[in-house]
């Protein structure tokens, strides 16, 4: 996978997640499609923490002159349990 690969899957992944937050606000008086779309946000938030994840992995390896294709993206788990 590229980085432009990556930051392919990232746009497509904002633009969900910006149609996601725009329906929110009429799903507001069905609690079942509430549900649905705030379940499909989070899974959209933890797609696009792995993707910025790959993409971090892929720059640093390049920038300590290893190769990028090294890289491989980490499990949800992993990601979202980093300690900051």
């Amino acid at each position: 996978m590229t980085d432009e690969t990556v930051l392919s899957r990232i746009e497509a992944l904002v633009k969900e997640e910006h149609a996601l937050q725009a329906r929110e606000e009429s799903d507001a008086t069905d609690g079942d499609a509430l549900d649905v779309d705030r379940r499909r946000m989070r899974d959209v938030e933890i797609e696009l923490d792995r993707c910025w994840d790959l993409l971090r992995q892929r720059r640093a390896r390049r920038a300590a002159g290893q190769d990028p294709d090294g890289a491989e993206a980490r499990d949800a788990g992993t990601v979202e349990n980093y300690r900051q």
